[in-house]
């Protein structure tokens, strides 16, 4: 029996999370991560989801983005994963899916919760032991949201946006986030999708906090996510 397509509230942003099927790599070489990226930029262009961060790890794929409309969310991740679980299937002669389940998402519900889950995602490659720096990785968000290359397509936030005051660039202030580590605890809220907001370090007094850290329910019909 067919799945229903998740909805979630228009406007809402979202931290999504795909896994690979039985935590199999989803990508074998470079190429593969420019192809899947060209998809993405295009898919959600079309879908109208609002990209904000992402990271390609080895075996799964984080995206921190805004629906404009209901269902735009999920019609984006279908979309991309038939499409790149196509190409792979061929390109690597496999049969079978890419994708473990259906995907993750949790909605993000504060300014706090926003800026967290930017340094979250883009911060994945260091807590795997693949580099030193987030500047280092070339599969992620980073490098672009700190101004060390093009924002296109990228579209700030509008709480990352707002970071920028007195002449200072967002993307540079941003960029001196990433002077201290997150949390554990803060980690912890973010892999369990929960947005109580105890242990989100305060944005900054230029950014307005007026949206209440309510409790969050994750959209997911699947029980096996790692942690990442």
């Amino acid at each position: 029996m067919p799945r229903h397509p998740r909805a979630f509230a228009a406007g809402q942003t979202l931290h999504v999370i795909q896994r690979g099927n039985n935590r199999s790599a989803c990508f074998a070489c470079d190429t593969d991560r420019a192809t899947y990226l060209t998809m993405l930029h295009d898919l959600a262009v079309v879908t109208g989801c609002e990209l904000h961060a992402y990271v390609l790890m080895t075996n799964h794929v984080h995206l921190l983005l805004t629906a404009r409309e209901s269902a735009s969310a999920s019609a984006l991740v279908k979309r991309l994963g038939q499409r790149y679980s196509a190409l792979t299937n061929r390109k690597y002669q496999r049969t079978g899916s890419l994708w473990e389940c259906r995907f993750r998402a949790s909605p993000v519900t504060s300014d706090a919760y926003v800026l967290a889950c930017y340094q979250y995602i883009e911060l994945n490659p260091v807590r795997a032991g693949m580099v030193a720096t987030p500047e280092e990785y070339r599969w992620s968000s980073h490098r672009a949201n700190v101004g060390l290359e093009r924002l296109d397509p990228l579209v700030p936030h509008p709480t990352f946006a707002a970071l920028s005051y007195a002449g200072r660039d967002a993307r540079t202030i941003y960029r001196g986030r990433f002077g201290e580590s997150l949390d554990p605890a803060t980690i912890a809220d973010i892999r369990a999708g929960r947005a109580q907001g105890a242990h989100f370090a305060p944005v900054s007094d230029t950014v307005s906090d007026t949206v209440s850290d309510t409790g969050v329910q994750v959209a997911t019909n699947c029980n096996s996510a790692s942690l990442a």
